[in-house]
This record gives structure tokens, C-alpha cells and sequence, in this order.
């Protein structure tokens, strides 16, 4: 053994070939953390020393090579000053070049994951050997950064300009196929051939079958472009990429500057200009968000599996309702490797659940994410009926039937007396007590809410609703099914509305006073898309459907009548009345077209204005601010009002909730983050100039005391 230390170990294989194994101690992962990085400075000095090297593998013990860099750990770095970040980020370039720089071949044999650093350590490497299972990729951008370890000057000197601006500038993980196919790797092998290829590549190097100092040499060089062609790759990428990332993510369109202006010098002095750019991204304010939005993230995946501790294991599962919702989560079951029941009253139901999973699974295999063969077998693991026969070995159940509480009390009933005493039942309500669903059921603590979104197979959130009598083990269980779907799940109490829905429609009656106060909803919807929302909220209505919306406003008036009922008729109200209910039958706020690819494209419809008019009382003069401040200010009250109640467990719940569940802006951090950045003191104020709006607009006590003693959320560090 040349070197042994926590994170690594080097040892010789054969004829004078070493291999430097990557294998962190106490982590089912590999993760560049500051010790990583001193034993990787130590293990590369120790084979300097060494006599007779001819050549170096790296590997890793884990299932993934490199997951990259420790953010909780380098986070603190983006504290320091911009000068220290560069300077510290040149030790790592100087670092990794050592590697790069060492008299023989070296070959990393990449299994599982390496992304960010973990892929920046194998461009190092003369050669990369990829198994077929395997993902490779940058996805620093997704934080607001950039790649910082030489990944923006060594990528684009592999595989030309154009593919490594959409590999960076996107941050997508790319699968074998991809990336052998760009020249991001040299070959791909079956898992079980990954370590005997890349010692064989490393023996041709050896033997002089390989040049292997050429293509060194490239990759230390200025990129070989005219001037017509870096002009032309350039204009081109900023034109494409700037109308993806829009005016909201700065790191995109500073990546394509960043790798424009070092083409055309050498490695070492395009370090700095990488190093300089990446510290220069790390002050801003959408960084800490994304950054924040990342770590929330870990701690759900950390809080999820903590909660599973006590779950049942679920082999085969079931869904009640075959519609668009039943059949998304048939799918999404399905595709994760877990048989389910589909069940409904009536063949069509179920013909139509299938179809529905079928189109995805179409979808996937158009993709190149599937195979025939695959989606065929994932197919088959949706099992369509009409009666309860099979449901005897069911371990969860799924009830997604129609959201009135008489016919779910009922199905639930019913479907009670037929399972396992131990199966876990859930209703997939968005709005529906648990604690009234549960009254008819025998077994109230086998019982929990599992409220999926709308696309079940696009939307992160699970909200799993704890009712009073709903036990640890149901929800445990219900918990890890929604892991093992690969959705992130939050435990929340249960209230009307639980808690996005509760957060939603204080939102929606922000927009509804809007509108009696004169303000036109296509102006609302376009501010509040530009203040970075997917949708307005006249579009999000739309979508959702405005006889859902409607549905949900009264269940909400009833549960909160001091805030959510409202003395006058809404514009939802109107459209409600003249069965204009959005997307699902082509006009609500706005009129709906197919487009060539069959998905309904957003029109203006001139009727709408008279059809909405007599819900508008007054004309006040509103200024743009005024708007969104009129619209945000109900949603982040009542995000409060949760997590003071209990409903939402802790900030961290409630940011990811709204971020996943109703897509509030990311790079705002979370509506706690964002309210953070404004300052409780400010916020109250500005609550204040709207005291005239009612019960949505008045701040709680616990935020006015918040106010005084200058509290956070998130305070700095934590």
C-alpha cells in the first residue's frame, strides 16, 4: 500500500499500474470535503516519490464514483471575500492539474454518479471509461455558480464549444450514450468490465498504442477556433441560453462569458479567469437561494428517511380511481419498480388510467430513458380491475376518487373491509379533513392522507397529512412509499386545505381583491410571472380549473371564515356560474387552443372582461409594486400562521412545500428565505400600508415579536 488514509488508498495492481480507490469513511458516498482534498494533495505527492509508476487508475469502493463537493462544508467559503474564494479555488485547479501533469497515462473508471467536482477529477484524467448505468455531468448552474475545479476550461477542450456550453450551462446529468457520444468519455462498458477496460486502456497507453500526451496537450491549450467560428458559437449560445434561463439566473449566461473569454488562453491563465468569475457568482443573492433551496432539500431526504424507521415494507400497492390522477400514480409506482392494483367502477375509467400510463411510459421510451423491452415490463406491472379480488396482498392503498367527502368516506369504507389488517390506507384529497374521512373507518390509525400534484409524474411533493388517530407506522409507511416513488415528501397536520392549499388560496384571494379593486388579470398574471412565477395566478386557476378553485375556496371560507370568506362575488365565483372552468373545457380567464403538439396554448378571450365585470367595485390606481406586494403578502401570512399552528413541522417544510407543490420561485429561496432577505421589521410594515384589506393583510403576534427581537428564519450559518 503506497497510501491509506479516510477517503482514499493507493496501491499498486500490476506492472507498475496503480490505482487510486476512492472510499470515504462513515458515508455511503464519496464527497470532496477539505480532508478529501488533503489526502488527495498527500496520495498524489506519495506517487511523485514513487519509483517505477507506470501508470494510474482512479476508482471508487462506493456505488457512485463522486457525488462532488460537500456544499454544507464549502459554503463557508462563499463567506469569505472574493479574493480568498480565487485563491483557494487556484489551489484546487493546482491541485487537480497535478494529476493531469503526471509522467504516465492515467484512466479514472467511472461507475454510478460523478457530477461537479467528481466529474471535473475525471476530466483530469487522459482517459475515461464509463459503465453503461453510469451519469456524468456539471450541475453547478443549478446552485447559481459555475463549475469552479477547471470544468469550464477543460470540457469545452473535449468536446468542442456548443456541447459543453448546453452540458454546463443546462447542468443535466447525461447517461453513457450521451456522453460517449459528445467525446466526454472514451468508452462504455458493462459494470462488471468497468475496472478490466480501464486497466487495458492504461496497458495500451503503456505499450504506445495510445498518444495519450496529445490529447493531454489539447486540453492545456487555447481552444483551435477562428474568430468567425468563436463568434458564431458564442452569439449562437447566448441567444439559445438566454431565452431558457431567463432574467432571474445570472450563472448561465456568465458561463458562456467565462469560457468566451478564456478560449483563448492557455490552462493555467484560464484558471483564474474561471476561479475569479465563480467568486464573483457566489455574492450573489440567487446563489444563497439555490444554495438554501439544495440544503433544504437534503434535510427533507435526511427527515424523510428518519421517519421510515418504524415503516412497513410495501410490495405491491393500490390506487382507487383510474382517472388522470390514478393513472399518473399507477405509473409512477409502476416505473419505480412497485406492482400496483388499479382499480375503478366502470372499463372506460380504467381504459382511460391505462392510456394515461401508457403515454408516459411512450414518452419515456421516446426519450431514450427506456427501453421496449423495459417499458413493457414496467406495463405489466399496472394491474387494471373492476372488483377487490387481488386487493387481499395490497400494503398501501391510494384512494384518488372523486373529492366529495360522502362517496370517499364510502370507497374508503369499503375498501377497509377487504384489505390486510395491517394495509395502510391513504386518501389522495387536496382539501378533505383526514379526521372526517377517518370517522367511518374502523381502523383510523392504518389511515393518513398521501395528497399527490398534478402532474403526479413531474411533481416533486407528497403532502402526507397525520390525522389525529393516524399512527407512526401508517405514516412512516406512507412516507417511504413516496421516497421510493422518488417524490419528497413533507408530514403535515391536518387543517382545511393542510398546508400548499391552506397557503394557495390566500394567494388566490390576494388576486380576487385585486380584481374588485380594477386591476386587470392579464397585468397581474405577467408581473407576477416576471417576479418570477411559472404562471400568473389567472393562468394558474385556469390549469388548476376554476370549478376546483371554486370547490376549494368554499372548503377553505368554511375553515377559515375570518380570512378566506369573502362578503362579494369573486371573478372565480362568475366564471364558476358561466361554467367557464378554465383548460378542462377550453375557456376560463383565457380561451384554450391544441397546439401541433396536442397541449393547449393560452389565448386572450375578449369576452372574458364582461363576463368577470360585476365583480369589480371600485377602480383604485395601482402601482406595479403594489400588486405584487398585494398578491405576496396573504401567502406568506398564512405560511406563518402554519408553521405557528404546527400544521408544517419547520421552515425548511414549509419553503420546499411551496417551492415543489406550487412552484414558488427558486431563485427567491422559499417564501421564509424570502421574507428573511426582506426582514421581519420591513415586512410588517408593509403589511401595514394594506391594514385596510382585511384579516389576509394583518400580521401574526409571533411575527410582530419576530419584528422586535430581529429574528430569522434561517439565520446565517445554520
Amino acid at each position: 500500500m503506497l497510501y491509506e488514509g479516510q477517503s482514499l488508498s493507493i496501491a499498486e495492481v500490476q506492472n507498475g499500474i496503480y490505482e487510486m480507490r476512492f472510499d470515504l469513511k462513515d458515508s455511503s458516498v464519496n464527497k470532496f470535503n477539505q480532508a478529501t482534498l488533503k489526502e488527495l494533495g498527500e496520495g498524489i505527492a506519495a506517487l511523485q516519490r514513487q519509483k517505477g509508476v507506470t501508470g494510474l487508475m482512479l476508482s471508487s469502493a462506493k456505488k457512485s464514483f463522486f457525488v462532488g463537493a460537500d456544499i454544507g462544508e464549502f459554503g463557508a467559503l462563499f463567506q469569505r471575500p472574493e479574493a480568498e474564494i480565487t485563491a483557494a479555488l487556484l489551489e484546487i485547479d493546482e491541485l487537480f492539474s497535478s494529476i493531469e501533469d503526471l509522467p504516465y497515462p492515467t484512466v479514472v473508471a467511472i461507475n454510478g454518479e460523478a457530477l461537479g467536482g467528481g466529474f471535473e477529477i475525471c476530466l483530469t484524467c487522459d482517459y475515461r471509461i464509463m459503465a453503461s448505468s453510469a451519469k456524468v455531468g456539471l450541475p453547478e448552474v443549478k446552485l447559481g455558480i459555475l463549475p469552479g475545479w477547471g470544468g469550464t476550461v477543460r470540457l469545452p477542450r473535449m468536446i468542442g464549444v456548443d456541447n459543453a456550453i448546453e452540458w454546463i450551462a443546462t447542468g443535466s446529468n447525461k447517461r453513457a450514450a450521451a456522453a460517449l457520444k459528445d467525446g466526454a468519455v472514451d468508452a462504455v462498458v458493462a459494470e462488471d468490465q468497468l475496472r478490466a477496460a480501464s486497466l487495458q486502456i492504461l496497458s495500451d497507453c503503456i505499450d504506445g498504442k495510445f498518444d495519450y500526451l496529445e490529447r493531454r496537450e489539447e486540453k492545456k491549450s487555447p481552444l483551435s477556433l477562428s474568430t468567425i467560428e468563436r463568434t458564431m458559437a458564442f452569439t449562437s449560445a447566448r441567444g439559445v441560453v438566454g431565452a431558457k434561463a431567463g432574467p432571474h439566473y445570472p450563472s448561465p449566461m456568465t458561463i458562456i462569458g467565462v469560457i468566451e473569454k478564456h478560449a483563448s488562453l492557455d490552462r493555467d491563465s484560464a484558471f483564474k479567469v474561471e476561479a475569479a468569475a465563480f467568486a464573483k457568482l457566489t455574492k450573489s443573492p440567487v446563489t444563497a437561494s439555490l444554495i438554501g433551496i439544495f440544503m433544504k432539500d437534503q434535510f427533507l431526504k435526511k427527515q424523510g428517511k428518519q421517519l421510515t424507521e418504524s415503516a412497513r415494507e410495501v410490495n405491491k400497492a393500490a390506487v382507487l380511481g383510474a382517472g388522470i390522477m390514478g393513472g399518473g400514480i399507477a405509473y409512477q409506482s409502476a416505473s419505480k419498480n412497485i406492482p400496483i392494483m388499479m382499480k375503478d367502477i366502470n372499463q372506460k375509467a380504467l381504459d382511460d388510467g391505462l392510456a394515461e400510463s401508457d403515454k408516459l411510459f411512450f414518452n419515456q421510451v421516446k426519450r431514450g430513458r427506456l427501453d421496449q423491452a423495459g417499458a413493457a415490463a414496467a406495463m405489466h406491472r399496472i394491474m387494471p380491475t373492476l372488483s377487490y379480488g387481488d386487493f387481499s396482498d395490497v400494503d398501501l392503498v391510494v384512494e384518488a376518487v372523486v373529492e366529495n367527502p360522502k362517496i370517499k368516506q364510502a370507497v374508503l369504507s369499503e375498501v377497509e373491509a377487504l384489505i390486510n389488517d395491517d394495509a395502510v390506507l391513504t386518501s389522495n384529497t387536496s382539501t378533505i379533513s383526514i379526521d372526517l374521512l377517518a370517522k367511518e373507518l374502523k381502523r383510523p390509525g392504518n389511515f393518513c392522507g398521501m395528497h399527490f400534484f398534478n402532474p403526479v409524474h413531474l411533481m416533486p411533493l407528497v403532502e402526507v397529512i397525520r390525522g389525529e388517530k393516524s399512527s407512526d407506522v401508517a405514516v412512516a409507511t406512507t412516507v417511504a412509499y413516496a421516497l421510493r416513488l422518488g417524490k419528497s415528501p413533507i408530514v403535515v397536520n391536518d387543517c382545511p386545505g393542510f398546508f400548499v392549499n391552506r397557503v394557495l388560496f390566500p394567494y388566490f384571494g390576494g388576486f380576487s381583491l385585486l380584481l374588485k379593486h380594477g386591476a386587470d388579470f392579464t397585468r397581474v398574471d405577467k408581473l407576477m410571472e416576471r417576479w418570477g412565477w411559472p404562471m400568473g395566478p389567472a393562468y394558474l386557476l385556469d390549469v388548476v380549473g376554476i370549478d376546483t378553485g371554486h370547490h376549494g375556496g368554499e372548503v377553505m371560507a368554511d375553515g377559515f371564515p375570518d380570512r378566506m370568506k369573502y362578503d362579494y362575488t369573486t371573478a372565480v365565483d362568475l366564471l364558476y356560474q358561466a361554467e367557464r372552468f378554465g383548460q378542462k373545457n377550453s375557456v376560463g380567464f383565457y380561451k384554450y387552443e391544441l397546439d401541433k403538439r396536442g397541449k393547449p396554448k393560452k389565448l386572450p378571450d375578449a369576452d372574458t372582461a364582461g363576463v368577470i365585470a360585476p365583480s369589480v367595485t371600485e377602480q383604485r390606481e395601482l402601482t406595479d409594486e403594489q400588486i405584487v406586494e398585494r398578491m405576496l403578502i396573504p401567502m406568506c401570512i398564512e405560511t406563518i400562521r402554519c408553521l405557528e399552528e404546527g400544521i408544517v413541522s419547520g421552515p425548511a417544510d414549509a419553503d420546499m412545500g411551496l417551492v415543489y407543490g406550487i412552484g414558488f420561485p427558486p431563485f427567491r429561496g422559499g417564501v421564509l428565505h424570502y421574507m428573511d432577505t426582506i426582514g421581519m421589521d420591513n415586512f410588517c410594515k408593509m403589511c401595514d400600508q394594506y391594514a385596510d384589506l382585511g384579516a389576509l393583510y394583518q400580521p401574526t403576534d409571533g411575527m410582530r415579536k419576530m419584528a422586535a427581537d430581529k429574528k430569522l428564519f434561517f439565520p446565517r450559518g445554520a
